[in-house]
C-alpha cells in the first residue's frame, strides 16, 4: 500500500500584512484575528476574502498580553486571555464590527452586568469588552462551535459560561453570559480544553479525558443533588498507583504510570473523581447535569521512540463537529450529526470517534517530531521544524454511517472507516511554529532563527509561489529572526479529486489495492465536502455532486475489472453513479476491449442487475454480449438471466442454442420453462409443446416460482403478463391459475399485484372481475392458511357472485371448477343444506343462467368459515330478490342464532319449508323453538286463513308430532289452543300419554 501520494492540496499563499509580531492568532467567520508579540498589545484583525486575499479590518487595544485567544462563530465574539502585572484576566470582546466602520467607542462591563436602556442604546455602534472573573488563573479555553458557551480550564476546575442573547427592545439583542456550572476535577491541571455540544475535552501533558454533560430530568426532592452532583469513582484502574505512590521514592527514581485507554463506559474507572457545582440563579428551566465519561487515555514518556522523555508531550486537542446535511437549520441551531477528537503526541496522532460510538478511528505517525496539528473535515494539518504535512482523515466515512446506518448495502457503500491512511503532501517550509485553518484556507505562523534566514534565498526551499500583498509594511533587522504569517490557499475540492483519479491510473495495472485505496481517498474527499452544510452555491454543489457520482462509477470499475475480495462493492457504486446497465457495459468494454474471462465483480453486479425488476431494457447487441459473457462466466445462470425484463430483445434462436448446451450440464424445470418461452418468441409451436410436455403440470407450476419472471414483469411499479401469460390464459388457463397460486404461496406475488395482473391479462376494465381471476381467488381458497388474507379471500367472491346474480352477468370464459369440485376439494366451501335447496327449487328461467354463482355463493354461507357479519353489507342488495333473496335471509339469520326471524320469514315467504328447516336447524340447545315459536306461529296463521292453507295444516301436523315427543303431557296440553279442534289434536294427546306410561 502507498503511503504517500504526492499530490497539491496547497496552491498559492500570501504573507498577512502584520505590523507586528503574532504572538497568539484564530479564525473568525470570515476574518483572521492576530495578538501581537510586542508590548504594544493590540488584536488586529483583517478580513478573509475567497482566493486567500487579506484586507486590514482595524485594530483594538487590549489589557495586556495576550496568551491565548478563541473565536466563537456563534455570538460572533472573540474571547482571550490577557496577562497584566503578573495576573491573568478573561475577556470576551462583543460587537467588535462596529470598529470597521470607524467607531472607537468602547465599553467595559462585568459579565451578568444588568444594562439601563440609555446606556443599552449605545451599544449598537461601540465595542463591548465583558470581563468575567475568576477565583484562579485561567489556564486554557474553548468555545462551543453549536451553541456558543465558553468553557475555561483552570488549576483542578473547569468553569461553563453560557451564553445569553438579552432582548433589550425591538431593534436591540445584547450578548452576556451566565457562570452555569463548574466541573472540579481533583489532582488535574489542564493544558487544552475542547468543548462542543456538551462533549468535553481535556488533556494534561500525558493524560486525555473526554466527558459529556448529560440533561438529567430534575425533580423537586433532587434540587440539592443536581445543584451539586458529585460523580465518586470507587474502582480504580487496574494497576493504577495510588496518589500515595506518585510520590518520589528516592531522588534518583520517579515512578511512571502504564499506559492505558479506557472506552465508553470503562472509562469511569480512570479514578478522576468529579464535582459537579451549578452556580446558576434557580429557575423553571435550570438545567440538571451529570457527568458521563466517554475516553480516558493515559499516556507514558517511553512511548515516544524519537524523543527524550521531557518532550514526550500531548498537544492539539480538537473536537471536530460534523452536521446533518438537508435540513432548515439557522447558523446558531445546527444538528449535530457526529463528533471527532483529535490529540496528538509529537510522533503520533490520534483521531477517535465521540458520538454515538466511542472508538478509535485512525493512528497518524509522522516522519518528524510534530509541533502542533488542526483537524478538518477533509485533512489533517500538521507542522514539524521544517514542513507541512497533510494527512487524510476518516471522518466522513464515519459520519455517513452515523447518517445511514445501512449505508453498506447492494444499494450504497461508502470506503470503510479503517482504510490506512496516507499522507497527501509534506511541503518544505522554514521555521513552522503554529497553525490554525479556516474554511479551505491554512493560517501558518514561521520563525526562524537567525542563522536559517539566509536559507530562505536558495531555490530548493521556495516551493509556493509567494504573493505579498501591496500593503506590506514590515522590515527585520539583521540581527531579529524572521518571521512570516502565511495564508496557505487549498486547492478546490474538485481540483484536487480530479488529481486524485489522474493520479490513481498509474498503479491501474501494478497495484490494484493501491488504485482502489487512492479513488477511496478521492471519494470520501468528495463526500466531506458535500456534508458542509455551508454548501449553499448551486454550481458549487452541482459539480461536487458531479464528482460524486463520477468517483462511484470508478470505483464500480475498479470492483469490476480487479480480483479483489470486496469485490461485490461494484454493485452498489454503480447504482450510486447513476450509470445505467448500458451505460456500464460500455465503460469497461470500452476500455478493455473483446476480454475473454470476467472477474467477480462484473458477474456479481450483471446478475443482481438482471435479476431486479429494472426498467432498463438492454439492445438486442447488448443483450447478447450479456448472454455471451454468461455463457462463459456462469452458464448456469442463463435461464434466470435470459428470463430478466432486461433481456427481451435477445436474439431467441440464440438462446435457444445457449440453452441446449446448458441442458447437457444440468436439466431443470426452469430450463425448460425458458427453453418453451423462447420457442414462443421464435414461433415454433412444435419446440413449444415438446418443452411443455416435458413434466406434469403440478411440476410445470411449481416451476414458475423459481423463475417468476416467464409470467409477471415489474414495469414502472406495475405488474404486467408475459408473453408466455397471454399464450397460457389462452391455451392451459388451469396451469396460469394454478403457477399464479403457486407464486402468491411462495411470496413471488401479492394479492393486490394479482389483481392487476389478471385484469391486465384479460383486457377488462377497472370495474370488472374476468373469470380466470375469479378462478384464481377460488384456488387459493384450497391452500391458504393466513386467516387475514382468507377473510379477504371469502369476501371478495361473495361479492363477485352477489355482483354476478344481481347484473345478470355471465362469466367472460368458462369456470375452471364447478360447485361441485369445490365443495368436494376446499373445506370453505360447505354441502348446500335441504330446507335452502326447497327453497331456490322453484328458479325463474333467468336465474337458472346464474345457477352456478347461486349455489356457490350458497355453498359459502352453508360452510363456517366466513365470517357473516363482515358480508352482510355485501349480501344486503340480494336480499329483496325472491326466492334467492329469503334462502340468503335466512342462512345469515341462522347463523347469527335469529332462528325465531328465520322462521317467521319461512312461514311469510315459503311455509312448505318451515318443518324441514326446523329438523335440520332446531336441534339441542334450540329445540325450544318448536314449541315456543313454531308452534304458536302456525296455529295462529291456520287461525287467520281458515282451511284453505293444507301447507300449514301439514306442517302443524308435523310439529305437534315432534312437539308430543319432547314434552311432559302436562305441559304439551297448556300449549294446545282453547279454539281448536279437539278431533285434530287428540291423536297427538294419545301418543304423547301412551309416550309417558310406556
Amino acid at each position: 500500500m502507498v503511503q504517500l501520494y504526492n499530490l497539491h492540496p496547497f496552491g498559492s499563499q500570501r504573507v498577512v500584512p502584520c505590523k507586528q509580531e503574532p504572538a497568539q492568532f484564530c479564525c473568525g467567520r470570515d476574518v483572521l484575528f492576530v495578538a501581537s508579540a510586542a508590548a504594544s498589545c493590540r488584536v488586529e484583525v483583517f478580513a478573509m476574502r475567497d482566493g486567500g486575499c487579506c484586507e486590514p479590518l482595524g485594530s483594538f487595544a487590549t489589557l495586556g498580553p495576550v496568551l491565548r485567544m478563541a473565536h466563537s462563530q456563534a455570538g460572533d465574539y472573540l474571547v482571550t486571555v490577557e496577562e497584566k502585572s503578573k495576573a491573568t484576566f478573561l475577556r470576551a470582546y462583543m460587537n467588535w464590527r462596529c470598529m470597521s466602520a470607524g467607531s472607537t467607542r468602547v465599553c467595559v462591563r462585568m459579565v451578568g452586568h444588568k444594562m439601563e436602556e440609555s446606556y443599552s442604546e449605545t451599544l449598537k455602534e461601540q465595542m463591548s469588552i465583558v470581563e468575567m472573573p475568576l477565583s484562579d488563573p485561567p489556564l486554557c479555553l474553548s468555545c462551543c462551535p453549536v451553541t456558543g458557551d465558553l468553557l475555561v480550564g483552570c488549576k483542578n476546575k473547569l468553569v461553563l459560561f453560557c451564553l445569553k442573547y438579552l432582548v433589550i427592545n425591538q431593534n436591540l439583542t445584547v450578548l452576556d453570559f451566565e457562570r452555569s456550572l463548574i466541573l472540579h476535577i481533583d489532582n488535574l491541571v489542564p493544558v487544552e480544553v475542547a468543548f462542543c455540544d456538551r462533549h468535553i475535552a481535556i488533556t494534561t501533558d500525558l493524560d486525555v479525558l473526554i466527558l459529556k454533560l448529560e440533561l438529567v430530568q430534575q425533580s423537586a426532592d433532587k434540587s440539592d443533588e443536581c445543584a451539586h452532583g458529585v460523580n465518586v469513582l470507587e474502582k480504580p484502574v487496574a494497576g493504577g498507583p495510588s496518589t500515595n505512590t506518585l510520590q518520589l521514592e528516592l531522588d534518583e527514581f520517579i515512578i511512571c504510570q502504564k499506559p492505558v485507554e479506557l472506552l465508553g463506559e470503562e472509562s469511569k474507572l480512570c479514578e478522576i473523581p468529579i464535582t459537579l457545582e451549578s452556580t446558576e440563579l434557580p429557575t423553571e428551566d435550570t438545567k440538571c447535569f451529570e457527568v458521563q465519561y466517554l475516553l480516558f487515555r493515559r499516556f507514558t514518556p517511553d512511548q515516544s521512540p524519537f524523543g527524550f522523555c521531557e518532550e514526550t508531550k500531548l498537544h492539539s486537542i480538537q473536537l471536530l463537529p460534523v452536521y446533518h446535511r438537508d435540513r432548515e437549520e439557522t447558523e446558531n441551531k445546527r444538528e449535530l450529526l457526529s463528533l471527532f477528537c483529535f490529540f496528538s503526541l509529537p510522533h503520533v496522532g490520534y483521531l477517535y470517534s465521540v458520538g454515538k460510538l466511542v472508538e478509535l478511528i485512525s493512528t497518524y505517525q509522522y516522519s518528524e517530531k510534530s509541533e502542533q496539528a488542526v483537524l478538518t473535515p477533509q485533512f489533517l494539518h500538521v507542522i514539524t521544524s521544517e514542513s507541512l504535512q497533510c494527512f487524510t482523515v476518516r471522518c466522513s466515512a464515519a459520519a455517513a454511517r452515523d447518517e445511514d446506518p445501512y449505508i453498506d448495502t447492494t444499494v450504497k457503500a461508502c470506503p470503510p472507516v479503517a482504510l490506512d491512511v496516507c499522507t497527501l503532501r509534506m511541503q518544505l517550509f522554514i521555521g513552522p511554529r503554529a497553525i490554525c485553518h479556516f474554511k479551505n484556507h491554512i493560517i501558518l505562523l514561521t520563525k526562524a532563527d537567525t542563522e536559517d534566514i539566509t536559507e530562505r534565498r536558495k531555490p530548493a526551499r521556495r516551493i509556493l509561489s509567494r504573493k505579498t500583498d501591496s500593503i506590506q509594511s514590515r522590515t527585520n533587522s539583521e540581527s531579529e529572526p524572521g518571521w512570516n504569517l502565511y495564508i496557505i490557499n487549498t486547492v478546490s475540492t474538485v481540483q484536487l479529486y480530479r488529481e486524485m483519479v489522474e493520479y490513481s491510473r498509474t498503479y491501474e495495472n501494478i497495484k490494484t489495492e493501491s488504485c482502489i485505496h487512492l479513488l477511496s481517498e478521492a471519494h470520501l474527499l468528495v463526500r466531506a465536502a458535500l456534508m458542509d452544510p455551508h454548501l449553499l452555491k448551486s454550481d458549487e454543489k452541482l459539480e461536487l455532486l458531479g464528482a460524486f457520482r463520477e468517483s462511484c462509477a470508478a470505483l464500480g470499475d475498479c470492483y469490476s475489472r480487479f480480483d479483489t475480495k470486496d469485490y461485490h462493492l461494484a454493485l452498489p457504486y454503480y447504482r450510486m453513479s447513476g450509470l445505467s446497465m448500458t451505460e456500464v457495459l460500455k465503460r469497461l468494454f470500452s476500455e478493455s476491449g473483446d476480454i475473454q474471462t470476467y472477474e467477480r465483480g462484473f458477474i456479481f453486479y450483471l446478475t443482481h442487475s438482471l435479476n431486479e425488476d429494472l426498467n432498463e431494457e438492454l439492445s438486442e447487441e447488448s443483450a447478447n454480449k450479456v448472454l455471451q459473457i454468461f455463457a462463459v462466466a456462469d452458464p448456469v445462470q442463463l435461464p434466470h438471466i435470459l428470463c430478466s425484463p432486461c433481456m427481451r430483445n435477445v436474439c431467441p434462436v440464440t438462446a435457444v442454442k445457449y440453452l441446449q448446451k446448458v441442458e447437457k450440464i444440468m436439466s431443470s424445470v426452469v430450463l425448460t420453462l425458458t427453453k418453451a418461452f423462447m420457442a414462443l418468441k421464435m414461433g415454433d409451436l412444435t419446440m413449444y409443446e415438446h418443452e411443455m410436455g416435458s413434466y406434469n403440470e403440478t411440476k410445470l407450476a411449481c416451476g414458475f416460482t423459481g423463475q417468476p419472471n416467464l409470467l409477471r414483469l415489474h414495469k414502472e411499479g406495475v405488474v404486467m403478463p408475459t408473453e408466455f401469460a397471454v399464450h397460457l390464459k389462452e391455451m392451459q388457463p388451469g396451469l396460469l391459475v394454478a403457477a399464479t397460486v403457486a407464486l402468491h404461496e411462495n411470496s413471488k406475488i401479492e394479492l393486490e399485484e394479482a389483481d392487476t395482473f389478471f385484469k391486465m391479462l384479460c383486457s377488462n376494465c377497472e370495474n370488472t372481475v374476468p373469470q380466470l381471476l375469479l378462478d384464481f381467488w377460488e384456488a387459493l381458497l384450497l391452500v391458504c392458511s393466513q386467516e387475514e388474507i382468507l377473510q379477504e379471500l371469502l369476501l371478495r367472491v361473495t361479492s363477485l357472485y352477489v355482483q354476478r346474480i344481481l347484473k345478470k352477468q355471465l362469466p367472460d370464459t368458462k369456470p375452471l371448477r364447478t360447485t361441485e369440485d369445490l365443495i368436494n376439494s376446499c373445506s370453505h366451501f360447505g354441502l348446500i343444506f335441504p330446507w335452502v335447496t326447497s327453497i331456490t327449487s322453484v328458479e325463474s328461467p333467468a336465474d337458472k343462467d346464474y345457477h352456478e354463482d347461486i349455489s356457490k355463493l350458497q355453498s359459502l354461507l352453508c360452510s363456517q368459515s366466513i365470517n357473516i357479519t363482515s358480508v352482510l353489507p355485501v349480501l344486503e342488495p340480494l336480499t329483496e330478490a325472491s326466492s334467492i333473496g329469503l334462502a340468503i335471509r335466512v342462512l345469515c339469520d341462522t347463523r347469527l342464532g335469529k332462528y325465531e326471524e328465520a322462521i317467521d320469514q319461512l312461514l311469510r315467504g315459503c311455509p312448505d319449508t318451515a318443518v324441514l328447516y326446523a329438523h335440520h336447524e332446531l336441534k339441542d340447545g334450540n329445540r325450544a323453538v318448536w314449541w315456543n315459536k313454531l308452534l304458536p306461529e302456525l296455529c295462529q296463521r291456520i287461525r287467520l286463513k281458515g282451511n284453505d292453507c293444507p301447507v300449514l295444516i301439514s306442517s302443524l301436523k308435523e310439529t305437534l308430532t315432534v312437539v308430543a315427543m319432547e314434552l311432559e303431557l302436562r305441559d304439551f296440553l297448556s300449549l294446545l289452543p282453547e279454539d281448536g279442534t279437539a278431533a285434530f289434536f287428540l291423536p297427538h294427546l294419545l301418543y304423547c300419554s301412551q309416550r309417558k306410561l310406556l
